[in-house]
């Protein structure tokens, strides 16, 4: 029998990303810059129309000054995470 994950939270990790840019106070076109990614894919993330690849969120990571982990994580929101194995 296949088990399969639940699906990511993508609404969650959306709102994390407009509340990351407001804490800020950062307009679209100042993430940009510091990100190096193009305002037109920041504001697709943010609005839905696109998920994004790993590279684009580990670059917003980085403009955020946060970990990888702590971006994501958002993506088991309304879900239990899953554990480490037992040794």
């Amino acid at each position: 029998m296949t088990i399969f994950p639940p699906d990511p939270n993508l609404g969650a990790l959306r709102v994390q990303l407009a509340r990351l840019r407001n804490e800020r106070g950062w307009t679209f076109d100042e993430l940009a810059e510091r990100s190096g990614l193009s305002r037109r894919t920041l504001i697709d993330l943010e609005h839905g129309r696109t998920t994004g690849s790993v590279t684009t969120w580990h670059a917003l990571a980085h403009a955020f000054g946060i970990s990888f982990d702590q971006l994501l994580g958002t993506l088991c929101e309304g879900h239990t995470p899953p554990t480490e194995p037992s040794a």
